[in-house]
C-alpha cells in the first residue's frame, strides 16, 4: 500500500485508522499516496485549535503575526520545487499552470504579510471615528473590530490546492484566528506538504494550523457559534452547509464560493482588426486552457455583437488549434490533465448536454493527446461553442445556467449593448466579467452596470495591454467572490478579508476611557 498522509489536529500528527483514499496521477494513473481522516477526535482538536491556538495568536500584534506570516513564505519557497513535483503528479498541470496555483499562494501569504506589517503593534482595530451620542461630545461611540475567539474551518476546492489554502489561512491567521483546512481529496497531498513543511518550522502556535485530509465527516458537527466557515465548492454542496444546524441555530458566520458562469464582453466599438477585439480572443483562449478550465474564474461565455460572431470563432479556433493536450511532463504540452476520471465524466456529459444548444466552433476531439495514453489519462481537448445568432443566444438557456468545469466556453453574438448586458446577467451573479474595448466612457457605463452582479469586473483596454493581470487571475489587493449563485461571499481585497474574522462591536464611553482603547501609534 501507498504512503498514508498523516493529519495534524490537536497538535500533533496523526494518521488515521481506516483504509483510506487512494490519490491517483491523472494522466498515467499510477497510485501515489492515501488519505483518511478515520477515528480522528474532531471535537477535541477543534476545541484544541479554539483554546490553544487562538489563544496564541491573540497575545501576538499584527505586526509579530505579519512576521510569521513572512517566515512562512521563506520555508514555503525553500520547498517549491517538492510542490510542483507534487502538483505535475497529483493535477496533472503543466509548470505554468503549476505557478498560478504554488506561486500565487506563496504571493498571497506575502502580501497579506506585508499589509499586518501596516496594522503595527496592535490587538485590535478601530471601525471608524466616534460619534457622539448627544449635545454633550462627553459620551461617545466607538466601533472596534477583535478577532473572534473560535477557528476558521476551511473546506476548500480541488483546482488550488496552494492558492486556497493560503487565500483563505493568511487573512485568518494575521487576524489572530487559528485554522483547520479540509483540503479536497482528490488534490490534498499538496495541501498537506505545504501544511506540514510550515508546522515541522515551528513558525506558529501550536493549534494555530491544521490539516484534515479524507472525509468531511462530522467537521461540520465540530463547529461553534463564534467560529467561521469558508466553503469553495458546488451550490449543492454549499447549501447542505448553510442548512447545518451550526449555521442555523447558533448563526455561525459562512462564507461561500459556488458555481460561476462568468463572462467576457466585446463591446460594439472593437472591431475584428482592432487591437480590443485581438485582447478580447487572446484572453478566452487563454482562459480556457490554464489549467485545463479547471478554474472557478474561467470565462465560459463570451459575448460579442453578431456582425463579429464569425470573426471572433475562427479567431479563437485558430488559437485553440495550437494548443499541444498531454504529459504535463513533457516539454511541448501546453494543457494538461483534468484532475480525476470523475471530472472527466463530468466535463464529457457537461459538454453533451451545452451541445444539445449549440454548433461545435471547435472540436476539443480533434486534439491528440502528447505522451499520454487515451483511456488512461484523463485529458480532454479545448471546445468552443456557439449558438450562431442573438435568437440563438436567448434560447440556449442551458449555457447560461450550466457550468462545465473544463476547457469549454460559448460565443454569444448579441444584437445591441442592452441585449448583451442582459445576457451576461442571465449568469444570476458571478465572480467576474471582463470588459473589451477601446473607449473609456463606453467601458466605465459597462462596468458600473455590471458591478452589481459581479465580485469583480476587469476592463481590458489596449492602454493597459502589456499591464493587465488577466480576467481570471485572483489577486490579493481585489475583491474574490461574487453575489447569487456565485455564493455570495468576499475573500480578499486587501484588509477587508480580516472583516470575516473579526467581530464588530460598539463601545459607548467618555472620550476618557474612548482614548484609553486607542490602540498604540505605529
Amino acid at each position: 500500500m501507498t504512503q498514508k498522509l498523516p493529519n495534524f489536529l490537536g497538535g500533533q500528527w496523526q494518521t488515521g485508522t481506516g483504509i483510506g483514499t487512494p490519490l491517483f496521477d491523472p494522466v498515467l494513473g499510477t497510485e501515489l499516496v492515501h488519505v483518511d481522516a478515520t477515528g480522528l477526535d474532531l471535537a477535541a482538536g477543534f476545541a484544541f485549535a479554539r483554546e490553544q491556538g487562538g489563544a496564541a495568536l491573540r497575545a501576538l500584534t499584527y505586526r509579530q503575526r505579519a512576521g510569521m506570516l513572512a517566515t512562512a513564505v521563506k520555508v514555503l519557497q525553500a520547498n517549491r520545487d517538492a510542490y510542483y513535483d507534487i502538483a505535475t503528479a497529483n493535477s496533472g498541470t503543466v509548470k505554468n499552470d503549476t505557478a498560478v496555483d504554488v506561486d500565487g499562494g506563496i504571493f498571497t501569504l506575502g502580501t497579506y504579510a506585508k499589509l499586518g506589517e501596516s496594522l503595527g503593534d496592535r490587538h485590535f482595530m478601530l471601525d471608524g471615528e466616534a460619534a457622539r451620542l448627544g449635545k454633550d461630545p462627553l459620551f461617545q461611540s466607538q466601533h472596534v473590530l477583535t478577532p473572534t475567539r473560535g477557528v476558521a474551518l476551511f473546506i476548500n476546492a480541488f483546482n488550488f490546492p496552494s492558492w486556497g489554502l493560503w487565500e483563505k489561512a493568511a487573512p485568518a491567521l494575521l487576524s489572530g484566528v487559528p485554522v483547520i483546512i479540509k483540503p479536497a481529496t482528490a488534490t490534498a497531498w499538496l495541501t498537506q506538504r505545504m501544511v506540514k513543511d510550515v508546522v515541522d518550522a515551528g513558525i506558529f502556535p501550536v493549534g494555530a494550523l491544521s490539516v484534515i485530509c479524507g472525509s468531511s465527516a462530522g467537521l461540520m458537527d465540530s463547529v461553534e457559534t463564534f467560529d467561521v466557515v469558508s466553503f469553495t465548492g458546488s451550490a449543492e454542496t454549499a447549501a447542505v452547509i448553510r442548512s447545518h444546524p451550526a449555521v442555523v441555530q447558533k448563526s455561525v458566520r459562512v462564507n461561500i464560493e459556488a458555481d460561476s458562469v462568468n463572462s467576457a464582453l466585446l463591446l460594439p466599438d472593437a472591431a475584428p482588426d482592432s487591437e480590443a477585439f485581438d485582447l478580447f480572443v487572446k484572453e478566452i483562449a487563454r482562459e480556457m486552457t490554464v489549467k485545463a478550465g479547471q478554474k472557478c474564474t474561467a470565462i465560459r461565455r463570451a459575448l460579442m455583437p453578431e456582425a463579429h460572431y464569425s470573426a471572433a470563432a475562427q479567431a479563437i479556433s485558430a488559437r485553440l488549434a495550437k494548443t499541444t493536450v498531454g504529459n504535463p511532463r513533457h516539454e511541448s504540452v501546453r494543457m494538461g490533465a483534468l484532475v480525476n476520471r470523475a471530472q472527466l465524466i463530468n466535463v464529457q456529459e457537461g459538454l453533451a448536454y451545452l451541445k444539445e444548444q449549440t454548433e461545435v466552433l471547435h472540436d476539443g476531439s480533434t486534439h491528440a493527446l502528447t505522451d499520454a495514453v487515451v483511456g488512461t489519462a484523463c485529458c480532454v481537448g479545448p471546445t468552443l461553442l456557439g449558438t450562431r445568432d442573438a435568437p440563438g443566444s436567448d434560447s440556449a438557456d442551458r449555457v447560461h445556467d450550466t457550468e462545465v468545469f473544463g476547457p469549454v466556453a460559448t460565443l454569444l453574438p448579441y444584437r445591441d449593448m442592452a441585449h448583451a448586458l442582459a445576457l451576461i446577467r442571465r449568469g444570476q451573479g458571478s465572480l467576474v466579467t471582463s470588459l473589451y474595448g477601446s473607449d473609456p466612457a463606453s467601458l466605465a457605463a459597462a462596468a458600473l452596470e455590471l458591478a452589481d452582479s459581479h465580485g469583480r469586473v476587469h476592463v481590458i483596454s489596449p492602454d493597459v495591454a502589456a499591464l493587465h493581470t488577466g480576467h481570471g487571475n485572483v489577486m490579493p489587493q481585489s475583491l474574490h467572490g461574487g453575489p447569487g449563485r456565485a455564493g455570495g461571499g468576499e475573500e480578499l481585497g486587501g484588509l477587508r478579508a480580516l472583516n470575516l474574522y473579526h467581530r464588530r462591536s460598539a463601545v459607548q464611553a467618555s472620550t476618557a476611557v474612548l482614548a484609553a482603547l486607542n490602540p498604540a501609534p505605529v
